[in-house]
């Protein structure tokens, strides 16, 4: 855990290289385990104001072991940020694999995925990198091929999965305007090519996204361009988002183990998730992202204090009780059922008529006097959070919205009936389609705080995650500027205090870290 930028998916990575060395192996497999990380970075990692490459979903990466060998791994991904397809803030990228591909591709295969100049398209907000780094882009685009080819991908499969993306870039440029009939929506004839370039029936594609209803909470209500624009952009979102399951669904199939079903294997899982962010501009994402850093939070203190310190009472050792930031209270305003945050924005996410002003005074009314909520002031749509890391300010617009994730049923149809098998919907599409971001996000928060499992599954994962012993690897960001070899002494004292680690540190410099079972005590 840490900072975005902090370190953790590097140090995972080492992490990973570590365990492998240990293993004094050089199998297939081990390499595999190695060289899935190029695939997961190029379509899972984006560039931000905080991080040149940081994770936008959260992995769970189980390995496998039978006396020290790896036999298997398996790799569970969390809350991809889709939205990041179709809209990136200023000092942001879009996910890495759209510039690789830019930078990588021959003009025969541009051509061939109609891929134009980068900067013409909306998506990729117009911006490429200067000649050095393109060159960077071109290798690094080599290297998610080996990985493709790696990992297992045909290359009937591969061109699909391009065409796809190529696609979804092309879709972003699809524009709107009122008919002067019937006042009802049509395709902009300015954008016609773009259509045409996306790589679906135009005809099919232009009828669907513009019949979609307003909501389909309040399907009377007449169209408009912008609500045009959300059903395009949700296409582009859904399609990005299949590519990725699918890969990680290729990657598990490559380091599944291979043994027979009676043989007991122990494993090690590593958990690294997206770390807390702070933007000048911090939406549903962020809220998302902060939250499960909460649940890790509480799940460390849980651990390190509560646990420690009732196991010395148990044991009537002589003990000074140390006090630690218990963020608790926080994590009641966001979690609490039936008046917590996300509570009251899944019940306004049910009303046809609510907005994200009405969602925001709700918030305002039920949180008013509370220590960790301040309403916004000015004309901004808002609210913060004072969280365990300190105080962050949410712009409200596109709450709800995103809380639903829904997809019209028209759109649907159109994956059903894509003659792209890797757009048919799946399993790993459609799975949890009805059910909302947010109980997608509990599902990680419930992983982090052991709370009551709803799916076997997740029952599972909690079964051995409560018989394991874990390990805190705390990232420190040395500075804020991402300037490598300097160490900003304020920035890495404000994160030691609030990550607990100045009472982490007196707790195992007073308590006591050799903890022998009795039967190693009575052979010495």
């Amino acid at each position: 855990s840490g900072e975005s930028g902090a370190g953790k998916t590097e140090s995972t990575k080492l992490l990973l290289q570590h365990i492998m060395n240990l293993c004094k192996g050089n199998s297939q497999l081990e390499q595999q385990i190695l060289q899935v990380n190029p695939l997961l970075e190029a379509f899972g990692n984006a560039q931000t104001v905080m991080n040149d490459n940081s994770s936008r979903f959260g992995k769970y990466i189980q390995l496998r072991f039978q006396n020290n060998t790896v036999r298997g791994a398996k790799l569970s991904e969390y809350l991809l940020e889709k939205s990041r397809v179709v809209q990136q803030d200023t000092g942001e990228r879009n996910f890495h694999i759209f510039y690789y591909m830019f930078a990588g591709l021959s003009s025969e295969k541009k051509e061939m995925y109609g891929l134009l100049d980068p900067s013409l398209y909306r998506y990729i907000s117009g911006r490429f990198g200067t000649q050095d780094v393109a060159q960077r882009w071109k290798h690094k685009y080599q290297e998610v091929c080996n990985a493709l080819d790696m990992v297992g991908f045909e290359e009937q499969e591969q061109v699909d999965m391009q065409a796809i993306l190529a696609g979804v870039l092309s879709l972003g440029n699809v524009t709107f305007e009122p008919e002067e009939s019937n006042g009802s929506v049509k395709v902009s004839e300015a954008s016609r090519g773009w259509l045409k370039a996306a790589a679906v029936k135009a005809s099919v594609l232009s009828q669907l996204v513009c019949c979609v209803p307003c909501s389909p909470w309040s399907p009377a209500v007449s169209c408009c361009c912008s609500l045009r624009a959300d059903a395009r952009d949700s296409i582009a979102k859904v399609a990005y988002g299949r590519v990725f399951g699918w890969i990680v669904c290729k990657i598990n199939e490559l380091l599944a183990e291979n043994v027979d079903p009676g043989v007991e294997l122990r494993e090690i899982g590593i958990l690294d998730i997206f770390g807390f962010e702070n933007f000048a501009v911090n939406r549903f994402e962020q809220l998302c992202i902060n939250l499960a850093n909460e649940q890790l939070q509480h799940f460390f203190n849980h651990h390190i204090f509560q646990l420690e310190q009732a196991a010395y009472k148990e044991e009537e050792l002589p003990w000074e009780t140390i006090t630690f930031n218990n963020n608790e209270p926080i994590l009641n305003l966001l979690l609490a059922k039936p008046l917590g945050l996300l509570s009251l924005l899944d019940e306004q996410s049910a009303f046809p008529q609510a907005t994200d002003k009405t969602f925001v005074d709700k918030l305002n009314s039920s949180f008013k006097g509370n220590l960790h909520f301040q309403p916004s002031r000015g004309r901004v749509l808002g609210f913060s959070i004072i969280h365990y890391a300190g105080k962050v300010q949410y712009t409200a617009g596109g709450f709800l919205e995103k809380n639903r994730d829904t997809l019209p049923a028209n759109i649907r149809g159109l994956f059903i009936n894509s003659v792209t098998p890797l757009l048919k919907p799946g399993k790993l599409l459609w799975g949890g389609e009805s059910s909302s971001r947010y109980r997608i996000l509990l599902w990680l928060a419930e992983l982090l705080i052991f709370l009551c499992p709803r799916q076997h599954s997740l029952m599972v994962l909690m079964e051995r995650m409560y018989s394991a012993n874990p390990h805190f690897v705390r990232c420190i960001k040395p500075n804020s500027q991402k300037e490598p070899g300097v160490v900003d002494s304020q920035v890495v004292l404000q994160q030691l205090r609030y990550n607990g680690l100045l009472e982490t540190i007196r707790i195992r410099r007073d308590g006591f870290s050799w903890r022998p079972s009795f039967e190693e005590f009575a052979e010495r």
